[in-house]
């Protein structure tokens, strides 16, 4: 990609666009580190084209992030910097990078300070290197570089201790006697492999002694028989597939969308009374109640019974109330009360919604169906309990007038009732 052939005819544009083509996001750092490792080589590379071109790709693998935020910030900042200015950021890079010219610092420039505009992104390395820059260019980096000071402070001292783990050969003469091949020799050891440098740093290793132990005479020491054997606690549930709960998971889920068997229902209760627990585990959740409730109400009902002490039985209630009134979902009801203790406002708001349920039902059979459970007839009972009371009298009337082929004794408990108020 960087080759002095292809920085002559590529843009900066195309050149990004390769590296974006042949590299993941995830690669994105581990080739970052390896063209900062060329960078910081100068011999390793055949001119200012390449210098240049390793700059932009530096820069545009994290363009959209702020440039404080690149990872190769810190490059930028010592490649801005000239050799005699001092700064707090990182000495060893600042001694190991070299100078840039008037031309490769101005185009550095203009990337930090970015967006490049869509011109300098359509010329090649080699026109940006070839160009010509006013000697007299003002650099504006100080807010650029506090940003990076303020955070070079944090970082822990043995991070900020490491070198390179590549060192110049001090012959630069002989070194530039490299022909390309020689370069390209070097460069692919250097970077491939087991034992690239990439992955590597050479830094103080952080000790971290042992402490002592403290000594204390008033202290009970502590005693280690050794005559005795010892034997290790093995914890044999551990890493044991559950093959009980999926099961009844399975059926669950079935149940949700169609009736199970008698075998299947079976089994489903028989294994939530053997593991209390296990109904919080089930899949079970108040949205889901009316598809139970309405495909296995013996399952249902079960379910409700063990969740009684949950945190969400309000919900599970809530959600009994304004589902769709039919048999299934009254029987259920109807179990509960004869089980457990409703909640009374439960109760007075579930018992009015049976009632309009029932007038606004037109099949005269599902209405016949609906008043004779035993839930309607208790609310009858409580109509006759407090006969004495008009409103009553009329909810006993209306009850009545959806079947009238009941027997009449309760019409004459309810008349005994209202003469004994009058």
């Amino acid at each position: 990609v960087i080759s002095e052939e292809n920085l002559t005819v590529s843009s900066l544009e195309s050149l990004a666009s390769s590296i974006h083509h042949f590299f993941g996001r995830q690669d994105y750092f581990k080739l970052g580190t390896a063209m900062t490792v060329l960078l910081q080589q100068s011999d390793l590379l055949t001119g200012s084209a390449q210098k240049c071109a390793i700059i932009y790709l530096l820069y545009d693998m994290y363009r959209n992030e702020p440039i404080t935020s690149n990872p190769f910030a810190t490059v930028f900042a010592y490649l801005m910097l000239d050799k005699d200015q001092s700064s707090d950021i990182n000495a060893q890079e600042k001694n190991i990078l070299p100078g840039l010219t008037s031309v490769e610092k101005y185009f550095l420039y203009q990337l930090i300070k970015g967006p490049p505009s869509k011109d300098l992104q359509k010329k090649t390395p080699s026109q940006i290197a070839n160009a010509e820059v006013d000697p007299n260019q003002v650099y504006d980096v100080d807010p650029f570089l506090e940003i990076l000071q303020s955070r070079y402070i944090q970082t822990p001292s043995c991070n900020k201790s490491g070198i390179s783990c590549v060192i110049a050969d001090p012959d630069n003469e002989k070194s530039m006697t490299f022909d390309i091949n020689e370069k390209s020799q070097v460069i692919e050891s250097l970077l491939t492999g087991e034992c690239s440098v990439v992955t590597k740093a050479f830094q103080p290793d952080f000790c971290c002694l042992i402490p002592p132990l403290l000594k204390c005479d008033s202290e009970l020491a502590f005693m280690i028989p050794d005559d005795e054997e010892r034997e290790f606690e093995w914890d044999r549930t551990m890493c044991t597939s559950n093959s009980v709960g999926v099961e009844v998971r399975r059926l669950i889920a079935k149940a949700f969308t169609g009736v199970l068997s008698s075998q299947e229902q079976h089994q489903v209760l028989s294994e939530l009374e053997k593991d209390q627990k296990l109904v919080y585990h089930i899949g079970i959740t108040p949205i889901k109640l009316p598809d139970l409730v309405e495909n296995n109400p013996m399952v249902a009902i079960n379910v409700l019974l063990r969740l009684m002490q949950s945190n969400q039985i309000s919900e599970y209630f809530s959600t009994l109330v304004n589902m769709n009134m039919s048999l299934h979902s009254m029987e259920v009801v109807n179990r509960l009360t004869s089980a457990v203790d409703l909640p009374p406002e439960f109760l007075q708001l579930y018992i009015s919604n049976c009632i309009s349920s029932c007038e606004n039902t037109k099949d005269k059979y599902m209405q016949s169906r609906l008043v004779r459970l035993d839930l309607f007839i208790e609310v009858q009972a409580f109509c006759i309990e407090f006969s004495r009371i008009k409103e009553a009298a009329c909810l006993f009337r209306l009850l009545k007038s959806l079947d009238p082929n009941e027997p009449d004794q309760r019409d004459k408990d309810l008349k005994d009732g209202e003469k004994d108020n009058d």
